[in-house]
């Protein structure tokens, strides 16, 4: 897909930010899993945490394939602090932008969109993983407020963020359509969080449980309105697949960029292993595969601009994306030998980070489930 001049500019910006800010400590952050906090507000400043939201509530404004490649350009030096931003601009802002009135987009959206807070959104629960729908937090109301109980699970900016978005049940009878949206600042009382999770990869990216104990939330902090919740999180993670797939694109680039240097570099034999007919068959492998990820990600986040169904695109482009990742990760990891598993080289990060492309905001399998729906249903 040719770019437009807008689009080549917000690529370079986010390359040269990731290349200058996010690169010398991105190790380190990896191995000590800490938060990029200063780097967080800077991309705040620039616009990323708030991509596709209109200038009206502080967005930058831009389309979605503008918003991919901020994602794959950051993840090609950091995937934790890509899923950071990729949250707070799919599953968080862009609810708002959807659903969100104009009382609770000008008390909230606005500072999200400029990194002045950051967002979480809280789906999973501990029985709960794909089978979403299989919830056991309850929003009972109360008057004025909603009082939320129960636990979630794997809360991606749980610890860090400042606000999030919580689905609860509120009419057990309705099944999935009992589901709502709630908007619960942290700093409420009846909320606690679980131990930061020790992850594989994308360390840097805090995780924790989210605990709701009598939790009042006031009722203007509902979204929309009841029963509405389990809709308005499947439209956000169909955006956010596209935040995903994009990041496992970026960690694929990085993957394939190191893996031509260091076969041009390496010596094995008398000639660069380059010349190795195993090398360039890996190297075109992933070469193929990345082009193809690129297409499909911005022919679904050019359906979501032109207002048009894009649900099994963005499903077709997160699988085929995350296994693209996968395999270049591991390839790049076995070009380079015994240097690949070394930290200081930095690609065994890369074969850890894309594993959870695969897992989050829908699994590979539930993707392939979405995919042969829409294709058996249209």
């Amino acid at each position: 897909m040719i770019l437009t001049e807008q689009q080549e500019l917000v690529r370079r910006t986010a390359r040269d930010f990731a290349t200058k800010h996010l690169e010398p400590g991105a190790i380190k952050r990896d191995d000590k899993a800490e938060f990029p906090h200063q780097e967080v507000k800077m991309m705040g400043d620039l616009g990323f945490m708030g991509i596709m939201v209109p200038e009206k509530w502080g967005g930058a404004a831009m389309d979605t394939i503008s918003y991919s490649l901020i994602i794959e350009e950051i993840s090609r030096i950091d995937a934790a602090a890509a899923v950071i931003v990729s949250v707070n601009n799919s599953l968080v802002c862009q609810i708002f932008v959807n659903n969100g009135n104009d009382l609770q987009n000008k008390k909230y959206l606005t500072d999200l969109a400029q990194g002045k807070l950051l967002g979480a959104f809280s789906l999973s629960e501990p029985q709960s993983g794909s089978d979403a729908s299989n919830m056991k937090t309850i929003g009972e109301k109360d008057g004025s407020h909603y009082i939320l109980n129960g636990t979630k699970n794997w809360v991606t900016n749980g610890i860090n963020s400042d606000l999030v978005i919580v689905m609860a049940v509120t009419d057990k009878s309705k099944g999935y359509k009992g589901i709502s949206s709630f908007i619960v600042p942290k700093n409420l009382d009846g909320i606690s969080l679980g131990n930061k999770e020790d992850k594989l990869g994308i360390r840097s990216s805090d995780t924790c449980e989210i605990h709701f104990d009598n939790c009042r939330v006031p009722i203007e902090n509902l979204i929309d309105s009841e029963g509405k919740g389990y809709q308005i999180a499947l439209n956000a993670l169909d955006g956010g697949r596209i935040g995903i797939a994009s990041q496992a694109l970026g960690v694929a680039q990085a993957a394939l960029d190191k893996s031509k240097t260091y076969a041009k570099e390496r010596k094995q034999f008398g000639t660069s292993i380059a010349d190795f007919g195993a090398i360039k068959e890996k190297i075109a492998t992933m070469g193929t595969n990345i082009e193809a990820s690129r297409l499909l990600i911005h022919n679904a986040a050019l359906l979501k601009d032109l207002h048009k169904p894009f649900t099994k695109e963005a499903a077709m482009a997160k699988s085929f994306s995350s296994q693209t990742a996968m395999d270049s990760a591991t390839d790049c990891v076995q070009i380079f030998g015994g240097y690949g598993y070394m930290q200081e080289y930095g690609v065994e990060r890369l074969m850890r980070d894309a594993k959870i492309t695969q897992i989050y905001e829908g699994t590979t399998e539930i993707q392939k489930m979405v995919i042969a729906r829409e294709l058996l249903e249209n």
